[in-house]
């Protein structure tokens, strides 16, 4: 790019052309020869992040997808070497329905789930609240020691627990698998730092009008968490839903517990039923999807203004 400065001609006298200030551009498009594009770098970096998420998004549906496709196979056709089967079948969901009470072992699970987040999303803000809101001697240090409980393998406080349930009459039980798991130290961690950035002049201006710590938790600080709430709520729910070990402790009788007991019941058989298997798989993951569909927008939200990606 050259700058050119036009002179006006002295012989011209006073009716002499202005002054004109011009750019000269080499020929070109406008670009410096030799010097590399940012747009061309822009438009590769964006090609090349759209393809690693087109991998990493075929590497995450391929396995729910062939899960799908397998429990629509005919029981004859289950060891082919093709993806997608030529034929289409319902026998494997039949058979699921018939061998476990699906509908029993879905309703329990979605209780326990249901109990269970919702049991922790409540302690969990209002814990999470005092820590922010508050300041106390020790805070720190307390907080410290609170969400250090995280980092307690599940294996240490296994067996009390089962005692203490045993001692209660609570084995056998859907109270069994759903009291002792009523606060979570991480969803602790993550409104904490929500209600960290929180804006204290909404909270100042609650003070001004004369309400507690009480009604502004309740009228102003949750309905501005909604994103955080919903993002935290689909985890905790994801999170006890695919719970399997603990419920296997705390129920006898499994054919009545949840969902996850009744599938592994597929696998103690001497003659594994691979495409009734994939059916009840498949029916386990249903609600979850419904969820996440009804929620999703508020999750990104939530994640978007906490920074995460």
């Amino acid at each position: 790019m050259t700058l050119v400065l036009l002179q006006p001609d002295t012989a011209a006298g006073p009716a002499g052309p202005p002054v004109a200030l011009g750019i000269r551009r080499p020929p070109g498009r406008g670009v410096i020869p030799g010097e590399p594009s940012f747009q061309r770098r822009s438009r590769l970096a964006a090609v090349t992040g759209h393809l690693v998420l087109i991998l990493l998004a075929a590497f995450t549906v391929l396995p729910l997808a062939w899960l799908y496709l397998t429990s629509f196979r005919p029981p004859d056709d289950l060891f082919s070497d093709g993806l997608i089967s030529t034929s289409f079948s319902l026998s494997n969901y039949s058979s699921a329905l018939r061998s476990i009470p699906v509908g029993v072992l879905l309703e329990h699970t979605v209780i326990v789930a249901l109990a269970v987040s919702a049991g922790q999303l409540i302690t969990s803000l209002l814990a999470a609240y005092a820590f922010s809101r508050f300041r106390f001697r020790g805070r720190g240090v307390l907080f410290g020691i609170f969400i250090g409980s995280w980092l307690v393998p599940f294996q240490v406080t296994m067996l009390p627990n089962f005692v203490l349930l045993s001692r209660l009459g609570l084995l056998n039980s859907l109270a069994g698998i759903i009291i002792p798991q009523l606060s979570s130290a991480f969803a602790v961690l993550l409104l904490r730092q929500h209600l960290n950035g929180f804006p204290r002049e909404l909270l100042d201006a609650a003070r001004v009008e004369g309400q507690n710590s009480w009604s502004t938790l309740w009228t102003v600080v949750v309905p501005n968490l909604g994103p955080a709430l919903a993002a935290l709520g689909i985890l905790l729910f994801v999170s006890s839903w695919n719970e399997y070990f603990w419920p296997l402790l705390v129920y006898r009788n499994i054919s009545y517990s949840v969902i996850q007991l009744g599938i592994q019941g597929f696998l103690n058989a001497v003659t594994i039923n691979y495409g009734a298997l994939m059916a009840a798989s498949g029916l386990a993951t249903l609600p979850i999807f419904a969820i996440y569909a009804v929620l999703q927008r508020r999750m990104v939200g939530a994640f978007v203004r906490s920074g995460l990606r």
